[in-house]
């Protein structure tokens, strides 16, 4: 409950001050008399496209903490929790990145990676992935997500969300308005958007917005093996990769909450390939074994 809670929230907040900002810059009043505004409607939808996608970067190391309920290990106080750290800083080094905050959360096997940039980092473990998996594999998981982190995929995957929202809000918008001019034809009377325009909008940016889920679920795919041959390289083997995730293969993995979908180390697989943000296990080996010969 807390972690819906707790999404809800956050992107109402950020609704909130998208729409202030482009209500102060002016550019939300792309709908003239003349017809539409080209240019303040493609700002329009950038601020509201790329402005949603880096908020939620720049928030994403607060949000995972409370979402998860993520522990930073600040101090370790156990061997383990030594050990972790210690990975993940000889991990880091190597991979040539500022040390990642470490942290530990309750829960079934996964692990994942976030933060707005490559110096700036979360990498977390829960206790399900400690307690079932051998050191080597954990270490391999490990690595997988400083993998994450060196590749800048935060990064990558923000832009990439931002630009494909910035064309589902721009196209939504331009066909609402083509479709409200289409039916209100010959009428001088009425002026402003119609019942067409607001229903076309709504219906073209959940049919644009599946489409867009289908790009970046792909790009999200592709880091996977990037991630995957990254850590195989810290790992200087793609063995122990291959190890863990067999291992988590044949486990029962925790999803992470909805906006940490795509950042663990498993999970995220929808109901489609298509939508799936990581690609099937098989798949991922697959590619490991490829690499390794």
């Amino acid at each position: 409950m807390k972690r819906i809670v707790l999404f809800l929230v956050t992107n109402l907040a950020v609704l909130l001050v998208l729409s202030i900002a482009a209500s102060v810059l002016g550019v939300n009043r792309y709908l003239t008399a003349n017809g539409l505004n080209l240019g303040m409607l493609l700002v329009f939808a950038g601020i509201m496209g790329f402005g949603g996608a880096f908020i939620s970067l720049l928030m994403s190391k607060m949000m995972a903490k409370w979402s998860t309920g993520a522990r930073i290990i600040e101090s370790p106080e156990t061997s383990t929790e030594f050990w972790l750290v210690e990975t993940v800083r000889k991990q880091a080094q190597k991979a040539g990145i500022a040390m990642p905050e470490v942290a530990v959360y309750e829960g079934e096997p996964n692990a994942f990676a976030t933060g707005p940039s490559r110096n700036n980092s979360l990498v977390a473990v829960s206790t399900g992935l400690l307690q079932n998996m051998s050191k080597e594999e954990v270490e391999a998981v490990l690595a997988h997500e400083v993998s994450h982190v060196a590749n800048g995929d935060m990064v990558t995957l923000t832009l990439i969300q931002g630009v494909v929202n910035t064309f589902v809000i721009f196209l939504s918008r331009i066909v609402g308005y083509l479709v409200d001019s289409f039916l209100r034809r010959g009428d001088s009377q009425s002026s402003g958007p119609g019942i067409g325009y607001t229903i076309t909008v709504i219906v073209c940016d959940i049919l644009f917005g599946i489409l867009a889920s289908i790009i970046v679920a792909w790009f999200s795919r592709q880091r996977e093996f990037r991630a995957d041959a990254g850590a195989a390289s810290l790992m200087g083997s793609p063995r122990p990769m291959m190890a863990a995730l067999q291992r988590l293969g044949g486990m029962a993995v925790e999803p992470l909450p909805k906006s940490l979908a795509s950042s663990g180390i498993a999970g995220g697989q929808g109901f489609m390939s298509l939508f799936a943000s990581h690609p099937s296990m098989e798949e991922r080996i697959a590619a490991l074994a490829a690499q390794g010969r």
